[in-house]
């Protein structure tokens, strides 16, 4: 055997003896400055350079030793979770229904066929797809027993429930934009809110929540995960996912809660702004029942923003070190499941067209079932 083969050999043995038998604390630790008494400085630098191979073959394995993550979700008996599951299909049937009706109502009434109508017909639509991006995970989960979750399921899921929450906040706000158009330039309105201006708007609130979060979940998804793979939450949140990655990403983090923050405060902001001047057009209207009717539509509106900006802005803008696990998930629970059931019901119950075309819809498929 040649000299050459014969040290590799020598080498490669020394390193798997120092990497899978560290040397006890009696013993003088391997280090490459121990290397220089071994051999020629050939096969000092071949022996150092298969040291350094040896270590990054293991740093690389052991980054991608997660391959799936555990949900806990909320703990409890068997009893319980059969409680809880059964109470999350309710709502999200309930969700699917009263969304889809408003949809249809919207599609196939002509009395509905205005730009308020056209926003809150596409705002429906999202609503389902928001709901529908941690509801059915979260059934399957309660029901399993092992409570994984691939790896790339899990960003996926983050992504798009963000990307979706996004929108949500545009929608929220275009639609205040609308509803301050309406009430406080009635004149301008059918000229500024235009079919086409609405056809614009949709599809950028799509847009711009969709684009503004694949870099830096994706720079996430990078991170080496090598440590424990249980996330004590109800979905892939970014708190849980950091908090179980071996190496610190302060730059990333950063990108990510500036920008959540920055959508949540410029939407809240132009949201409230909006609501103050339509107040302030009530204070303007000379009929009592005027005014009860306007304040009654306002307050409802408001009462669900305040609902979802609040729990959101509690999860992602203030610090959540103190907040208890139990707490973290049902302020989740309650933005993520029980904004979207009443969304939708809150911006079409006071409205009378709405109601109309909803029993007009009933009617019909009740007559078409009897005959």
């Amino acid at each position: 055997m040649e000299t050459g083969s014969v040290m590799e050999a020598i080498s490669k043995n020394i390193l798997v003896s120092v990497l899978c038998d560290p040397p006890k604390q009696s013993q003088a630790p391997f280090s490459v400055k121990s290397v220089r008494y071994i051999g020629s400085r050939a096969t000092r630098i071949k022996l150092i350079s298969f040291f350094f191979i040896g270590l990054r073959s293991t740093n690389r394995s052991a980054t991608h030793i997660v391959t799936e993550f555990v949900l806990l979700g909320f703990p409890g008996c068997w009893e319980m979770q059969i409680f809880l599951f059964s109470l999350l299909l309710v709502v999200y049937v309930l969700t699917l229904l009263g969304t889809g009706a408003i949809i249809c109502a919207v599609r196939w009434h002509p009395r509905l066929h205005t730009p308020m109508y056209f926003l809150l017909g596409n705002f429906a639509f999202l609503e389902i797809w928001y709901v529908s991006s941690t509801v059915p995970h979260m059934l399957a989960n309660i029901l399993s027993k092992t409570k994984a979750i691939p790896f790339s399921g899990c960003f996926l899921q983050f992504y798009f429930f963000f990307s979706l929450s996004t929108t949500e906040c545009l929608f929220l706000a275009v639609m205040a934009y609308d509803r301050y158009l309406a009430i406080y330039h009635p004149l301008h309105y059918p000229t500024i809110m235009a079919r086409r201006i609405c056809g614009m708007l949709v599809p950028l609130c799509w847009l711009i929540g969709f684009l503004g979060y694949p870099i830096p979940i994706f720079f996430i998804s990078q991170l080496p995960f090598c440590g424990a793979n249980v996330i004590d939450h109800i979905l892939c949140d970014m708190d849980p996912l950091m908090a179980l990655s071996c190496a610190p990403a302060p730059i990333t983090e950063f990108i990510f809660y500036t920008q959540s923050s920055l959508v949540l405060f410029v939407t809240i902001t132009y949201i409230i702004r909006s609501y103050t001047l339509l107040l302030r057009a009530v204070f303007q209207v000379p009929s009592a029942a005027g005014q009860r009717k306007a304040f009654s539509i306002c307050g409802s509106h408001l009462v669900v923003v305040s609902l979802f900006y609040g729990t959101v802005m509690v999860m992602y803008v203030s610090p959540t070190y103190g907040v208890p696990t139990l707490m973290q998930k049902i302020l989740t629970l309650v933005y993520s499941v029980l904004t979207p059931l009443f969304n939708p019901l809150t911006y079409s119950l006071h409205n009378k067209d709405m109601k109309f075309a909803l029993r007009n819809i009933l009617g019909r498929m009740r007559i078409s079932q009897n005959s």
